[in-house]
């Protein structure tokens, strides 16, 4: 999906590919990350608080009244959440009667030239969720958090079957991406999330160029192997998969990499390395 400035027409292009995507045969359905407003962590800084709201709010009204009224399970991708005086990065999660099961926050902040996200949002303090619906027991995460296998194995962990990450990346103008192609990286790395936790992985990207910032889109569907089962380009579009569930269990029982996890020998994990 691509943004403009205007909240309610990107609130409105999201329902209408909420319903589109309904009628070709989806059950579950997810937008991208921040996907009512151009994302404006490309500036440092500025006085972005008139952009957040609350949950509920506006756009979880019309986000639960798509999801009832098309029967279809909706991940909101994320909004910019106001509580109180603290702002968030959230994912609202809407059953197919239009109800709120639960909302995650997201854990990892980057804070790096032209995703400047710590001047604008806290570090979640609530953890990672799934969510049970009739369908499969979701995960979702949030573009950064895509890069860390921890979140992934824990959303596993907690007996995710899915994981969904709403996103916002691109590739800087004049960026000569020197560490190699980072769209690839993207790619491979949220693929080995899947096989190594023997899950679905579907990464709901944007499209599009705000300001020297460019949106790959790239949107996929991986299966519990690595195999991706549907693509988008770089042009807005909706994508569909149809996927196996019963497909982890081939995985995860011909490779075994549950049953032979070592969990006394990770202590070097939970240790904290910040600088």
């Amino acid at each position: 999906m691509s943004m403009s400035s205007d909240s309610e027409e990107n609130g409105r292009k999201a329902i209408r590919m909420i319903y589109e995507a309904s009628e070709r045969g989806a059950q579950i359905v997810c937008l991208p990350e921040l996907f009512t407003t151009l994302y404006f962590p490309r500036e440092e800084k500025i006085d972005a608080s008139g952009l957040a709201e609350t949950i509920p709010g506006k756009t979880t009204e019309i986000l639960s009244k798509a999801a009832k009224e098309k029967n279809v399970v909706v991940v909101g991708g994320s909004i910019f959440e106001k509580e109180g005086g603290k702002f968030y990065n959230t994912s609202v999660v809407f059953d197919e009667t239009g109800k709120i099961i639960g909302k995650y926050r997201k854990m990892h902040i980057p804070h790096d030239p032209l995703f400047y996200e710590k001047d604008y949002f806290e570090e979640s303090k609530d953890g990672f969720k799934v969510f049970h619906t009739k369908y499969c027991t979701i995960g979702v995460l949030i573009c950064y958090d895509q890069w860390f296998p921890e979140a992934a194995r824990i959303n596993a962990l907690m007996g995710a079957d899915l994981i969904f990450y709403p996103t916002a990346i691109g590739i800087p103008d004049g960026n000569a991406q020197e560490e190699g192609n980072w769209r690839e990286a993207w790619t491979i790395v949220q693929r080995g999330h899947a096989v190594a936790n023997s899950l679905v992985v579907a990464v709901v990207n944007r499209a599009g160029k705000e300001g020297n910032m460019n949106f790959f889109g790239g949107s996929f569907v991986s299966d519990q192997f690595g195999k991706i089962l549907s693509e988008g380009g770089d042009k807005e579009k909706i994508i569909i998969a149809e996927i196996d569930l019963n497909l982890f269990k081939h995985v995860r029982e011909g490779w075994r990499f549950f049953y032979n996890r070592r969990p006394e020998s990770y202590k070097k994990l939970v240790e904290n390395i910040r600088k």
